[in-house]
């Protein structure tokens, strides 16, 4: 008998790209899967667009919020639920390629429980579906070019972004024994990551197997903006690290990684933020004149973004033009 594996589709004014979402689960070539949408208090035609599809496949689990209740909280409202082996957070923007969750089964099922997650690479498209690019760049053999970091990533996790969350299958008996995301941040992949990738292997299957849109707005171009909520939810989860943390080298590592959101602290001009990642630091090493000076600047609040702002557009359409040009995602910087 397959392992049944739950998808959690969470879903915020996304009337334009639901249903594809959707469909691409429900065309899966595995069988043994429990969808289940949340429409996280949709204020355009979302909700409608949901209902659509469910009414002509009833078995999928609808759960309709009255207000938004945050991206964490709502995914946990659908583990709670959940009744799968292995769990897909999808949001509903995104697409799954007919054979990933086959794939992904059947790598899973040949790992031992230190395993929590099994990714892959990804193809990145736009508001009409064209792609542009991959997260890893494609060789000609059509794998990724170059290593792709896979068993005991936690050093990897503290470094950088490199792991494109959308592709990722989760243990579900890890996400339980974790508590599931935690409701306290504004989003969730940097924490869990880091929190399984503590205690747990992950493993990478070298194929694209999920399209990730990217939109205007997307959650990354959320962190430059002034009042934004995410770097304090950094900031909570570098803590967690610091804890976690068990040698020189991953706190080294963790340093470089609170240096580079007390820059982000800047561009927001957040100065109460900038001065707790300072203190983190300070517990770790010399924060050093050149961030004792930018946490000072924080602290004069120039109005900065706005010209970040003009640089982020500028940027952005450079990054476009290097992903269509063959460079991979996780090398542009962010």
């Amino acid at each position: 008998m397959k392992p049944e594996v739950t998808v959690i589709c969470t879903c915020y004014n996304h009337e334009n790209f639901v249903r594809e979402s959707l469909l691409s689960v429900i065309n899966q070539t595995y069988e043994a899967i429990q969808l289940i949408v949340i429409d996280n208090a949709s204020t355009d035609n979302s909700r409608r667009v949901i209902q659509q599809v469910v009414d002509k496949h009833p078995r999928i689990v609808f759960i309709r919020n009255t207000y938004n209740i945050g991206l964490c909280r709502a995914f946990n409202q659908g583990l709670e639920q959940a009744s799968g082996k292995y769990v897909i957070d999808l949001a509903a923007d995104d697409i799954m390629l007919p054979e990933r969750i086959q794939k992904q089964v059947e790598v899973f099922e040949t790992l031992n429980k230190e395993y929590a997650v099994v990714f892959s690479n990804a193809a990145y498209i736009d508001s009409t579906g064209k792609k542009f690019g991959y997260h890893y760049a494609l060789g000609a053999h059509g794998g990724a070019e170059g290593q792709v970091p896979t068993g005991d990533v936690y050093k990897e996790i503290l470094r950088r972004y490199f792991i494109c969350t959308p592709t990722i299958m989760m243990r579900k008996s890890v996400l339980m024994k974790l508590g599931g995301y935690d409701e306290n941040l504004s989003y969730e992949d940097f924490d869990f990551f880091v929190r399984s990738a503590h205690d747990y292997k992950y493993h990478y299957i070298d194929e694209v197997l999920t399209h990730k849109r990217v939109l205007d707005g997307s959650l990354a171009t959320q962190f430059y903006r002034v009042g934004n909520p995410m770097l304090k939810s950094s900031w909570e989860v570098c803590n967690k690290a610091y804890d976690l943390s068990r040698s020189q080298e991953e706190y080294d590592i963790l340093a470089n990684r609170i240096r580079e959101f007390i820059k982000k602290c800047f561009v927001a001009e957040d100065a109460e933020q900038a001065a707790a990642f300072r203190k983190l630091l300070n517990y770790i090493e010399d924060p050093g004149w050149e961030t004792e000076l930018l946490v000072w600047l924080c602290r004069l609040r120039l109005p900065v973004n706005w010209l970040y702002q003009y640089y982020a557009k500028w940027r952005n359409q450079r990054n476009l033009q290097l992903m269509q040009q063959g460079v991979p995602f996780v090398q542009l910087e962010r």
